[in-house]
């Protein structure tokens, strides 16, 4: 019969989680911006952290030549029209 050490085990066991659990952390860590005092570099510093997104073609992947029309187009616009309009500090 073979003898099975549980204190290796356990310890790789821990190991493994260690790693699995703090390494991401490591990898994530930001700039720290806010500590800048002026503003436009505060913002440039932002900026870089944190690049604003592109904005996607209104019809990716459809050509325009197809005469294919979003049905769903219409009604997207009507909503963020309305939603434009609400007035959240009346």
């Amino acid at each position: 019969m073979r003898m099975v050490r549980t204190g290796t085990w356990t310890a790789a066991l821990l190991l493994a989680f260690a790693l699995g659990t703090f390494t991401p952390t490591a990898f994530a860590a930001e700039p720290n911006c806010r500590a800048i005092e002026s503003t436009s570099a505060r913002l440039s510093c932002y900026d870089a952290a944190f690049p604003p997104r592109t904005r996607k073609p209104d019809e990716a992947g459809i050509d325009p030549s197809s005469g294919y029309k979003d049905p769903f187009r219409a009604e997207e616009a009507r909503t963020a029209a309305k939603l434009k309009n609400i007035c959240r500090g009346c």
